[in-house]
């Protein structure tokens, strides 16, 4: 089903999952806290129920409330970044464990992208973000890439940018407990 952005807000609220651009790539996703949405995704996407997702969050204040340590490092960095970054964080509270790493960390970005950010707003809450592809398939760079079974089986399609490219992967950095960076990509 074809969506505007107050119709993704609503079916989201009501444990749907969403094909939508992002700002680095089409993603697929759902309501991150709702356990029965994420495992809906994992199915869409054939996709291992071990692996872990990026969650979207719309400011550092929403991020704060599900990062238990949130290092002084990370305003910095998400303040100067020029490009979309993911930063993986130990500890997080209040996410489904079949959101996380088998470690216990999450990767959250603080998105940009004013689509995402009225989604998320409308919501109230952070939004699974993970590439609208078959797991083990070449992410697609346009709408037109993804393969028509995402297309068919996704519960909602945002009515948004079909015809832009998007090749914008996001830089992915590991904030350790010790405070530690590692640059992953």
């Amino acid at each position: 089903m074809n969506v505007d952005v107050n119709k993704a807000i609503e079916g989201l609220k009501e444990g749907m999952s969403l094909l939508y651009p992002t700002d680095t790539i089409w993603g697929l996703g759902c309501d991150a806290t709702n356990e029965e949405a994420i495992n809906r995704v994992c199915e869409i996407k054939k996709r291992p129920n071990n692996k872990s997702f990026i969650v979207l969050v719309n400011s550092v204040a929403m991020l704060e409330r599900y990062v238990s340590e949130f290092p002084e490092v990370c305003y910095d960095l998400i303040d100067l970044a020029e490009k979309p970054l993911t930063i993986i964080y130990d500890c997080p509270i209040g996410l489904p464990k079949s959101l996380l790493a088998e470690d216990g960390s999450i990767g959250i970005r603080v998105t940009k992208d004013p689509i995402c950010n009225r989604i998320i707003q409308g919501v109230r809450k952070p939004i699974v973000s993970t590439s609208a592809n078959i797991s083990g398939e070449p992410i697609p760079l346009s709408f037109h890439d993804i393969n028509s079974q995402i297309k068919d089986n996704v519960d909602m399609i945002l009515k948004e940018r079909w015809d832009e490219k998007m090749i914008q992967p996001s830089s992915i950095i590991k904030i350790g407990a010790d405070h530690s960076v590692k640059v992953i990509r």
